[in-house]
């Protein structure tokens, strides 16, 4: 897991970053303390019809040792009369084994027919400190 954005294949900015993920790090931040989120799964955004869709699944611990599950998804207006509108939903999902939590998102990249797994980052790729 590394603590950087991740570049991708003719991404024309590192996975993560961009105005849509500032957005979803702001109401992630409001939910999770960044202090407390051991991994950020980034998955490659959508790109259609003038809007960017990005979705993150997001892993806080416990004090029992289990992971907190939140997705955090956004949704961009990158053209038209709109543009630079944002929409947010950050969501607990689930209380997990970190191990699970591990297999699910595998599971997710194969079910999903993308080329690319999300990639797990750290909370630095948001947040300094």
């Amino acid at each position: 897991m590394g603590t950087g954005a991740i570049p991708g294949p003719g991404a024309d900015r590192p996975l993560g970053q961009g105005p849509g993920w500032a957005k979803l790090a702001e109401a992630v931040r409001a939910q999770v303390p960044p202090g407390e989120i051991d991994t950020i799964y980034l998955f490659r955004p959508l790109k259609r019809e003038g809007r960017e869709w990005g979705t993150a699944v997001v892993t806080r611990r416990d004090p029992d040792g289990r992971q907190r599950v939140y997705t955090a998804k956004y949704m961009l207006v990158v053209r038209g009369k709109e543009r630079g509108q944002v929409k947010v939903v950050v969501a607990e999902v689930a209380l997990s084994p970190a191990e699970v939590v591990t297999q699910v998102m595998q599971g997710a990249a194969d079910r999903s027919g993308e080329p690319e797994p999300p990639v797990a980052v750290g909370p630095g790729v948001w947040y300094e400190g």
